[in-house]
């Protein structure tokens, strides 16, 4: 199983959206979007599980930087930790990892 990090999502974008354009690589086990707990918006980021690694690699080079739903997606890969595998930090990056300063 292979956890991808989906990172500058459109508030418009719904799992099945993200389901959809990940299932063009290959099998989708799982598409979540975060949401805040107060207001049940979306934060902007979600994850996706698929079953091979070859079809997230394929997801990746095919997604990172496209549009989906007027919006440049981030696509990464996650760490066995946690973390995932890019350059930098981000709030999001915090998030993943659970850091809250």
């Amino acid at each position: 199983m292979t956890k991808l990090f989906v990172g500058n999502l459109s508030s418009e974008v719904t799992q099945a959206d993200l389901r959809a354009a990940f299932a063009a690589y290959g099998p989708v086990s799982s598409a979540d979007i975060v949401v805040d707990r107060s207001d049940g918006k979306s934060k902007g980021f979600g994850f996706i599980e698929m079953s091979w690694q070859a079809h997230a690699v394929a997801a990746i080079q095919g997604l990172n930087g496209t549009d989906l739903k007027g919006r440049s997606i981030n696509v990464s890969r996650v760490a066995a930790g946690g973390m995932r595998h890019a350059v930098g930090t981000s709030s999001a990056t915090d998030a993943i990892a659970g850091n809250t300063t």
